[in-house]
């Protein structure tokens, strides 16, 4: 199955990232010849990161088929929450999804790859999100225990089949319906 995924990865990478790149191209462009003071760029640079972030997610689907090592470096846990929760608020507030952090500030960094890690954390997100469909609350906690920076992640949702719970790291092992997941999330 995986090479099966990389050889389609392969093909997918390449079509999808030719507009992102165009895209981008475009993005920067307009901001070039907007003045700094013009409230559009604020949207133009979330546009810019998305684009980067959906070339990134391509390039992750050939980077799990190939099981490379990314780019690590240390990384602040609070910044990968807040860069994440900006991203899903509007997805989270449309399911009436009260968001909870309780970031430490006495967090040390971590040793790892800040877009992966933004992605692990996006990917939780986004279960909970759809395991409260009619509201609830998400909580974020990162604390510092022992030495060990930490990362809590949870939710007032439905939880997962204690049947399921054996499975739920077994790759394209989804519960969720066609076209709504690949099983590659966690």
């Amino acid at each position: 199955k995986l090479t099966s995924v990389g050889l389609l990865a392969a093909g997918v990478a390449h079509e999808v990232n030719t507009p992102l790149t165009g895209i981008s191209s475009y993005v920067q462009m307009l901001q070039r010849k907007l003045p700094d003071t013009d409230p559009r760029l604020a949207i133009l640079e979330k546009i810019e990161k998305q684009s980067f972030r959906a070339s990134q997610i391509v390039n992750n689907l050939l980077n799990f088929s190939r099981q490379e090592t990314g780019d690590f470096r240390n990384v602040d846990l609070n910044d990968v929450v807040h860069d994440t929760l900006a991203l899903a608020e509007i997805q989270l507030d449309k399911r009436n999804i009260k968001i909870t952090t309780d970031l430490g500030g006495d967090v040390a960094p971590v040793a790892g790859d800040p877009i992966k890690l933004q992605q692990v954390l996006m990917n939780l997100v986004l279960n909970a999100r759809d395991a409260m469909p009619t509201g609830g609350e998400l909580r974020i906690q990162t604390t510092q225990n022992n030495g060990d920076s930490m990362l809590r992640v949870s939710d007032t949702g439905t939880g997962i089949k204690e049947t399921d719970l054996d499975r739920v790291y077994d790759p394209f092992f989804t519960t969720k319906g066609i076209g709504k997941g690949t099983g590659l999330g966690l």
